[in-house]
């Protein structure tokens, strides 16, 4: 059966993104007269902590929807509310009696429900508006390119030196110190295939000097890793790819430094320096806190007022110096920005993100500031500070249940669970909409959507068959920025986040062997082969979400979500989007309750992407007078271009 019930999301079509404290805001519902007809519906919102009650208007019905709106004051910085209904319901003894639902961003309730998960506007500085539309593309520098100048660096102490096609140790001692020699260089030899992929922005793990294949072990700050070319490389790489209108973010460490870095060894030395200072020590000096216990990842104190100044504010603060010419970084991800600030009884962590948000503003108002959270990221979102997460919660982990393959090795992020639950269509939606539900729209616009990344199993390793291009549908059209992880394109594979750090496959695609991509026996290496090559897809998934504007922007309305299919549809009031997913071979039946007449037309023609075998016919009757019914071979996954929606008396989004 189609999902037909009241709908609101805080995208345009329903609120403002932000707005500024004490002014008034028009919010807006709409209520399918297939579910019932409200009689009346009021705006609750908290302000000062209080509940307060807004009658809305009705504007009138369209396509079988009806509007209201109603204007609420933006008393507190994180405005809250949601939506009471009013419906009268006849009894067998015919006498009308009200009934009261409320809605959320979890959903629709006729009992009380925690304020958690209400809807929010915040009176915050919002988002860059290029980070939302924006493709993102993650490299991992060590093993993405090695170029003619990656023969010349010397391979340090700590490392083991690895063909290009050694294989990647998954687990054990050697997977942080196994050396390819991939460098900055190497990645600026490849713009063409990034740009060929419709890549906009470029995330680079950690540039610093390290003893470390990852380098989240930072020795300095100072300076850009002379193994990945140094300073001069980063300069050349991020204006060759601005030159390309593509971005590039850093990856940066505000938790920890590495225990090599020359703050902790004055630390260590001495003390009484300023420097013993930035991390927690025993009173006897003897040990000190580090990151999950790792004693190479030293964690800092931000209740040093000596190290804010040096991480962040300062002219030349870390935090800043790269985001300053010559560098001119587009932005950060803060790793670990969950955990950085917080030990046991000290928790400093919103103050540290809004110290940092406060500084990349002032230095560069269109700059990115994006944040780990490995778990539920909400709490830490309010989009005071960090603009979007980094997180695996509402999207990664659903996804991955839903589309589970045979792959009981795997486990995530040191979780006893061999494997992800299998789970149903109705638990997938479930699980995306409580766990996106505490984002505001704007954060969750900005949030990053990811199949896998550096840190976690390939998506080709964990899901069924056709999964992968399946998955990658989705992060390309539901809210959110798509996130590719290099190798991705390729079908690369691996059972966590180690193993998956494998080298690009260029020899296979290519046929390089100057730079030394390509491996042989003789040189220790294996030669590469070519998984799958995605590359079309994604650069196709690319191009419609540039071209559909209501890809990035538009609402999210579900209209099915059961057994082994979902749909759902991207709206604006210029066009939509209606995506299908199926694991397995599925018939979804959508009538005027979920779509106008226009719009069920426009499924009876060719869509604008079809991974699979979907095909679009009529049920009862013509689609002007019935059903469409969308039908799936198998694995597979349609994009329709539809109508906008239309509004009541010609209006316009809320933006």
């Amino acid at each position: 059966m189609p999902i037909a019930l009241p709908h609101h999301d805080g995208s345009a079509l329903y609120a403002p993104d932000s707005a500024a404290l004490g002014e008034s805001v028009r919010l807006r519902l709409r209520v399918p007269q297939s579910w019932g007809s409200a009689s009346r519906v009021w705006v609750r919102s908290i302000q000062d902590g209080e509940p307060r009650y807004n009658a809305a208007t009705r504007l009138g019905t369209v396509d079988g929807w009806d509007w209201w709106e109603a204007s609420v004051l933006v008393a507190n910085p994180v405005a809250k509310y949601r939506f009471l209904l009013e419906v009268s319901e006849s009894p067998e003894d015919g006498a009308s009696v009200p009934r009261f639902w409320s809605l959320n961003a979890q959903g629709l309730f006729n009992r009380d429900v925690s304020d958690y998960a209400d809807f929010r506007v915040t009176s915050y500085a919002p988002a860059p508006e290029w980070l939302h539309k924006a493709t993102m593309y993650q490299i991992f520098p060590d093993r993405f390119a090695r170029s003619a100048q990656s023969a010349g660096h010397p391979v340090p102490d700590w490392a083991i030196d690895c063909a290009w096609g050694t294989p990647v140790v998954g687990a054990g001692p050697e997977t942080s110190i196994q050396f390819y020699g991939g460098d900055l260089p190497g990645i600026m030899d490849k713009l063409d295939h990034l740009q060929g992929l419709g890549v906009d922005v470029i995330y680079l793990t950690p540039f610093f000097p390290a003893r470390s294949n990852h380098r989240y072990d930072a020795s300095t700050f100072d300076s850009v890793d002379p193994l990945l070319g140094g300073d001069k490389a980063l300069v050349d790489l991020i204006d060759a790819a601005h030159t390309r209108g593509i971005r590039v973010i850093g990856d940066l460490t505000a938790n920890h430094s590495g225990a090599a870095h020359e703050w902790f060894a004055k630390a260590l030395a001495d003390p009484g320096s300023e420097e013993a200072g930035y991390y927690y020590f025993s009173p006897d000096h003897h040990s000190y806190e580090s990151w999950w216990g790792v004693p190479s990842l030293p964690k800092f104190n931000w209740a040093s007022d000596a190290l804010r100044r040096r991480f962040v504010l300062d002219e030349d603060s870390v935090v800043a110096r790269w985001l300053k010419p010559p560098f001119n970084l587009d932005g950060w991800r803060i790793d670990v920005g969950n955990m950085t600030g917080r030990l046991g009884a000290q928790d400093l962590n919103h103050e540290v993100a809004t110290l940092i948000a406060q500084r990349v503003r002032e230095i560069n108002p269109e700059a990115a500031l994006l944040a780990e959270s490995t778990s539920d990221a909400a709490p830490d979102f309010t989009g005071e500070h960090w603009q979007g997460a980094m997180t695996y919660s509402n999207f990664t982990r659903p996804l991955w249940s839903w589309l589970a393959g045979n792959a009981p090795h795997v486990n995530f992020f040191g979780s006893p669970q061999a494997g992800p639950n299998r789970i149903d269509a109705e638990d997938f939606l479930a699980t995306h909409q409580d766990l996106a539900s505490g984002f505001s729209w704007g954060v969750r616009k900005n949030t990053m959507n990811a199949l896998n990344t550096h840190d976690t199993a390939r998506a080709a390793t964990v899901m069924i068959d056709g999964g992968q291009e399946l998955g990658a549908v989705l992060m390309f059209t539901l809210p959110g920025v798509p996130v590719v992880f290099a190798g991705d394109e390729f079908g690369l594979e691996g059972f966590n986040g180690e193993d998956s750090r494998t080298p690009m496959p260029w020899a296979a695609v290519e046929g390089e062997s100057a730079t030394g991509q390509e491996s042989s026996a003789g040189d220790g290496g294996r030669p590469q082969r070519l998984v799958k090559d995605f590359r079309t897809h994604y650069a196709r998934l690319g191009q419609l979400r540039r071209e559909q504007r209501a890809l990035a922007e538009g609402s999210v309305r579900w209209i099915h979500a059961e057994g082994d299919a979902v749909v759902f549809i991207r709206e604006t009031t210029e066009s939509s989007v209606l995506v299908m997913a199926a694991r397995d071979a599925s018939e979804v039946t959508l009538d005027a309750s979920v779509l106008s007449v226009p719009q069920l037309e426009a499924l009876l023609e060719p869509p604008l992407l079809l991974v699979g075998g979907i095909t679009a016919r009529t049920g009862r009757g013509s689609a002007v007078t019935g059903d469409v019914v969308l039908c799936a071979a198998g694995t597979s996954a349609g994009v329709w271009a539809l109508p906008g929606t239309a509004l009541p008396m010609g209006g316009h989004d809320l933006r």
